[in-house]
């Protein structure tokens, strides 16, 4: 069946696009906060533009990061560094257009917010105000308290990150496991109860011991978020093109991959160029 891989691809998207649950409500920090409370899972992916949000809020996602991982998945950095303020304003507007009902987090990119408070405070204000988006995040324990109790403060609320935290690369070095040692350990849940005292919503853990992610979750009323942090936190997230399997380089254990997305679309697109190259495409019933 000349094709068919395409035609399957096609129509998942079209019946993804078709679901529009009406017994959801919008998503909200004081929601995520009960869901902790009532041991509800929550459930989270990036997405950084409408189609990939409205497909992804329609199957039921809690809650759309707009990742400063756009900066790998979209315009193709080795880090997450070169991504500007525009940049997340520009991506969050698209999610925005397209979600009803996850609660809709942007990244503040390197730079926006390791000044001052005071520059953190006007830069979340405008992904607040121009970009629409419902809270921001930011990495860092210590160093960020104050951006974080400015922010709360004055109506923004603020998702924290713990652990490996992608916008230090070049201070860590690599990617590997954090909160290994007692006192990165020690260092990691000191930060997770000093930044619910600032006001952060929740905190995100990536990549460091399932046992340390459980006790974070443990300490803390706001809940966690978990990416390579084993199963006890209270959400987890992946990036979205890794959980469908739109790469081919990236296979780090915590991801799992519920689909091969890479294949079914170059499969699709290699039997549209050669449908094209072969004149099959467009028949006379495919024509005005």
């Amino acid at each position: 069946m000349k094709g068919a891989d395409g035609y399957l691809c096609q129509s998942y998207f079209l019946f993804a696009m078709s679901v529009t649950p009406t017994t959801r409500k919008r998503v909200t920090t004081r929601r995520l906060i009960e869901m902790k409370a009532s041991g509800m899972p929550i459930a989270c992916l990036t997405a950084y533009d409408a189609i990939s949000a409205s497909l992804l809020d329609a199957a039921g996602v809690d809650v759309l990061l707009v990742g400063d991982s756009v900066g790998n998945v979209v315009q193709g950095y080795d880090t997450t560094i070169p991504v500007t303020l525009e940049h997340m304003i520009y991506h969050t507007q698209a999610v925005v257009r397209s979600v009803e009902h996850a609660l809709i987090v942007t990244d503040m990119p390197f730079m926006t917010y390791q000044v001052s408070p005071q520059e953190a405070f006007r830069n979340a204000g405008r992904l607040m105000k121009e970009a629409g988006s419902g809270a921001v995040k930011l990495e860092g324990g210590q160093r960020v308290l104050e951006a974080v109790r400015l922010m709360t403060e004055n109506g923004i609320p603020v998702m924290a990150h713990l652990g490996l935290t992608p916008q230090s690369i070049h201070q860590f070095g690599s990617y590997k496991e954090r909160g290994v040692d007692e006192e990165e350990a020690d260092a990691i849940k000191r930060d997770a109860v000093a930044l619910q005292q600032a006001g952060a919503f929740a905190i995100v853990l990536e990549k460091i011991p399932s046992a340390l992610a459980a006790e974070v979750t443990k300490l803390v009323d706001v809940p966690t978020i978990g990416i390579g942090a084993g199963p006890s936190c209270d959400g987890q997230i992946l990036v979205w093109t890794d959980m469908v399997g739109m790469s081919t380089e990236f296979r780090p254990r915590f991801v799992r991959r519920y689909a091969e997305l890479h294949s079914v679309i170059t499969d699709a697109v290699r039997s549209y160029v050669a449908d094209v190259k072969g004149r099959a495409f467009p028949t006379q019933e495919e024509s005005y």
